[in-house]
Formats: structure tokens, sequence, C-alpha cells
């Protein structure tokens, strides 16, 4: 169940929540601990989220609420976030999660919000589904970068040289996170080797993978070989290619509104003149794919540093 209103905004700040999001969301959330219905569905939401706690690669489905369009209904999956924070927290214990690493990982929740308001202007959760991963012990905030608990795929294991279903861990790359430095990628590499050594030892951990339009190897002919995204993508050694354009990743990430008009799209730095500028000439971005050993507690194998 949800805490009380007074709890409330106090655990909401915790998720990185939007201040000015706050008041709105107390509020509703008297609503949704008052309605008998409400509350079912948000037991029911609970129970799908929590169920197979920390495994990986489950399809986990949230409920969707048939109601009219409004805030209840954008805000919704905050609520089901909130409810499941005990069992997360309860999970993390259980495995010895620092405390500090925790906080990090679900305040991921605010800066989805955050983006929600920056693109449309009102208090909502962006993307719930991929808010499951940390709620569910899949995925953890480590410095700069996030790294998921996953298994690699076919086309992945075929260029990594390993079976598919072997444990990988897939690096996310989360925007207003400050800049994607070399010296923050290092650091946080070190963190998930010695992290997931230690809390996951079971999973033997020995690649990390990424799928991103950051591994595009189209950005080398606009972007300086020095910049921060040409000397992420080096740390990575190239599995397949995508056929298939992905614009709406770039434009999505830099821009912050997936659905901008390319012609009117700003031209203030470098990678916003790079993803602009190459699709205004007739062009087209992809998701890379690619992967590095991971350096495991003993030393044995290359940490994904700078080539």
């Amino acid at each position: 169940m949800l805490p009380d209103g007074d709890a409330l905004p106090e655990i909401l700040i915790d998720l990185g929540v939007p201040h000015e999001d706050i008041n709105e969301l107390a509020r509703m959330g008297r609503r949704v601990t008052d309605d008998p219905e409400l509350r079912r569905f948000l037991e029911a939401s609970v129970e799908e989220l929590v169920r197979g706690m920390g495994e990986t690669g489950a399809a986990v489905e949230l409920l969707e609420p048939d109601w009219p369009s409004g805030p209840l209904q954008r805000c919704f999956p905050l609520y089901v976030f909130v409810a499941t924070l005990p069992y997360t927290r309860a999970y993390h214990r259980e495995r010895g999660i620092p405390a500090d690493v925790s906080r990090r990982t679900l305040a991921d929740l605010g800066r989805n919000m955050a983006l929600h308001r920056r693109r449309h202007g009102s208090a909502g959760v962006l993307v719930p589904r991929w808010l499951t991963h940390h709620f569910r012990g899949e995925l953890y905030q480590l410095g700069r970068l996030q790294f998921e608990r996953t298994r690699l795929g076919g086309r992945t294991a075929a260029g990594v040289g390993s079976a598919p279903g072997t444990p990988c861990l897939n690096v996310h790359v989360p925007d207003c996170h400050g800049p994607l430095s070399p010296a923050a990628c290092d650091r946080s590499v070190a963190l998930a080797g010695e992290f997931f050594a230690r809390y996951y030892p079971e999973e033997k951990h020995r690649v990390v993978t990424c799928h991103s339009w950051l591994l595009d190897p189209q950005l080398k002919r606009y972007l300086p070989a020095d910049s921060n995204i040409v000397r992420f993508q080096e740390r990575f050694r190239p599995t397949h290619e995508d056929t298939e354009p992905a614009d709406t990743d770039p434009v999505g990430f830099v821009f912050g509104d997936p659905e901008s008009a390319v012609e009117r799209l700003p031209r203030r730095t470098a990678v916003e003149r790079a993803v602009g500028d190459h699709l205004r000439a007739g062009g087209h971005w992809y998701v890379g794919h690619g992967w590095f050993p991971l350096a495991r507690s003993d030393g044995s194998a290359t940490s994904g540093g700078q080539r």
C-alpha cells in the first residue's frame, strides 16, 4: 500500500521527483488510497511487478488503467513504484546492496518524470516499462553509467564469441547526469566490476554490452576524435549492424523530444549539429552494438578503458 499523505512527499523527494510535482502527487495519492477500485488496481499492479523479483529477462507488463487520459493516468505508474519500494529495498538489503547505490538507482524515477515535464509540460512517468528494471533489482546506477543484468542474445553472442544466454551487463547512458567523460566512464566500469563480483558472484559477468545510437560509427564523421562520444565508442568492439533506421533515438536524447521537426533542430553544440545536419542531408541514424570484457576482481580481464 501507499504511505500516508504525510510520508509520501518525503519518499517522493528521496526518489528525485521534481518538486513542482509533489503537491499534486500527494493529493492524487490520497485519492488512490481512498478509492477501493483504485486500491485494488494498485495492489494487482504491484503484485505483477514484484513477481520474480531479481530475475532477469522476465516479461513484466505493467497494468494499464482504462481511464480517461489525465493526470492520474499519467502518474499512476509512480504510485505503483512507490508501493513496490518496500519490496525493492528488502531485496537490496538481502543482497547487501549499499544504500547509496539503491538510492541513486531508484532516483531514476525522478529523472524520468523530469523528462516527461520537459517534453510535455505536465507531471507524468515518461517510460514506465523502463523503470521496472530498476525496481526489480535488474539495473543499478554506478557512477555515470547504468548497468543492467541480462544475457547475451544470439547476434550479440556470435559477435562476442560466447553462447547465447550467457550472463552479461548491458550498459545504459542516462542523460541529465553530467559529461560522458572518459574518466567518469572508467570509474563506472571499475565500480561495476567490483559491484557485480561482490553482490552477484554466481552470475559471473564477463562482458559489458551496449546497444545505442551512441555507437553509430557515422558519428565519427562529425565529431572530433577526442570528443567524449567518440572515445566512448572506442571502448567497444562491434558485434553486428542494424539496417533499420532509429532516427528518433538521437533526436529524443539530444533535443528532448523524438518528434521534433528536423528542419528546426538547433545547432548550438557539436552533437546537435551532427545529429541535425546528418538528418537534414537525408541520412539516417542507427543503433550500434558493441561489447568489451569486464575486469574481474582478480584483474584477469581488461576493464574496457581507452585503447
